[in-house]
């Protein structure tokens, strides 16, 4: 079968600055150098990110091989430590020079540049502050996103201003995996809560600008799932999941309110966050233009089959997870493998959101010890990577053939990249990075297959009787 996209459809890949550049010409850090040179056991092979995949020095290059391999868009990020010294609003010079480097450098290799404001990188000097629980650092970050779209406004047309919202709270402030590591759900919610009222403020600040482009934001959604055969429980806590994960972001990032449903949750568990009196219409005027969306894996949810006896309230108090046979896994993330889930993410957009403009900012696959794959040539067979890739665009397909408004689709990543804890256990890229031979780069198979599928705007895939037949 064939599947064709549309010819102006963007072709590209996703990676961050805090997980790319390097700390080279910073004068401040953010949570993650701070973490990671203090603590250091907690990262795989004690890897730190003070030279991640060393873009900051090389990045020339890296947009080279992005060409390359048919990249038609990047997206990333600015660190907001690498421009702003500290809580006084000191400009680092070489930091706002980098950035327009680097903008200028793929508009030069016709690739469009899409820049995201916020990817879990706070800086050190707001944490010591409190970070997102502290209502001074959502006006900070709007001084920040004005900086940003006064600088490159003229040069960028595609803008986010956070990646994963939902990963601060859970990550930082339920699951204890991300600095400040807490485990408080009230406290999470606060966050959550504030970081929209961040985005709004960002979101207001672009449109008072004379700034070209859209502003979006980019959501990390994992569909829920109930069992097959559901009780009225099993579908009440799984809508509670999708609540909690994703309509409490889309809904006010989209619709510019939040769910009742939500609202009489939070009310009912003395969870509701503390509200300011014109944070209403700052959520009312202040949606975004367009959607993204990374997607990796669903959530499969249940009601409690047992009883919650921790004295820490948690997400999972109200539902649990389960699994069933013949479940698809990636074994090296722990992640079920559910390709369906891109197409019905695609009609939920339709259906409930207006049909808002979206595309996959986000869709990967991690795989360990890369380097055993590597053929006579030193080319790595990433063949699995290749039919991930089809797989899921393929549901993509039948989304956008249905009428859902989705323009682009992005892997994760375009190289190897420093992937918070886990470092480089698990590799992502279309180009290997060497991290123990400076950094040196390689294309590996699916780089040059991506080239080919982004000139011929799609691919061709053999059914299964075909397959069956060869």
């Amino acid at each position: 079968m064939q599947y064709n996209f549309d010819e102006k459809f963007l072709w590209g890949a996703a990676c961050s600055g805090p997980q790319s550049e390097g700390n080279e010409g910073k004068q401040a850090d953010s949570i993650w150098e701070y973490d990671s040179v203090k603590y250091p056991d907690k990262y795989y092979n004690q890897i730190n990110n003070l030279t991640a995949s060393d873009f900051y020095k090389n990045y020339k290059t890296y947009i080279k091989l992005m060409k390359e391999i048919g990249m038609n868009s990047y997206r990333t990020s600015i660190q907001w430590s690498r421009l702003i010294n500290d809580r006084e609003g000191t400009i680092n010079k070489a930091g706002i020079q980098f950035y327009h480097d680097v903008i200028d450098e793929l508009i030069k290799n016709d690739i469009e540049p899409m820049i995201c404001l916020f990817h879990f990188d706070m800086p050190m000097y707001w944490m010591e502050e409190g970070g997102f629980e502290n209502r001074d650092v959502l006006d900070a970050f709007a001084d920040y996103a004005e900086l940003c779209f006064n600088e490159y406004g003229n040069k960028v047309h595609y803008w986010s201003t956070f990646n994963e919202p939902v990963v601060i709270p859970e990550q930082g402030y339920l699951y204890v995996a991300h600095y400040p590591e807490v485990q408080d759900m009230k406290r999470a919610v606060q966050v959550a809560y504030n970081i929209q009222i961040a985005s709004c403020k960002a979101i207001e600040r672009f449109r008072k600008t004379n700034a070209s482009g859209e502003i979006g934001i980019i959501l990390n959604l994992t569909p829920s799932y109930a069992p097959e055969n559901p009780t009225d429980k099993d579908l009440a806590a799984c809508n509670l999941a999708d609540l909690l994960f994703n309509r409490s972001y889309l809904d006010p990032a989209i619709k510019g309110e939040y769910p009742i449903e939500l609202i009489e949750f939070l009310t009912g568990e003395d969870l509701l966050p503390t509200i300011c009196d014109n944070d209403a219409d700052l959520l009312k005027n202040n949606t975004v233009d367009y959607l993204g969306v990374n997607y990796y894996t669903p959530r499969r949810v249940k009601a409690r089959t047992t009883t919650d006896d921790s004295s820490i309230k948690m997400p999972e108090s109200f539902f649990e997870s389960y699994t069933f046979e013949g479940q698809k896994m990636n074994p090296y993330r722990g992640w079920e493998i559910y390709e369906p889930a891109l197409y019905d993410i695609a009609i939920n957009i339709r259906d409930n959101y207006n049909n808002i403009k979206w595309y996959v900012a986000e869709n990967g696959m991690g795989v360990e010890d890369e380097g055993r794959f590597r053929d006579e040539q030193g080319i790595i067979q990433d063949d699995y990577r290749i039919e991930f890739i089809q797989d899921h665009l393929a549901y993509l397909h039948q989304g956008i053939a249905a009428g859902s408004n989705c323009f682009g689709y992005h892997l994760w990543c375009p190289f190897d990249s420093w992937s918070w804890r886990n470092a480089y256990k698990n590799r992502y890229g279309l180009i290997g990075v060497d991290i123990y031979n400076d950094c040196a780069l390689h294309i590996k198979k699916s780089g040059r297959w991506y080239k080919t599928l982004s000139t011929q705007h799609g691919f061709e895939r053999r059914n299964e009787d075909d397959n069956n037949q060869s």
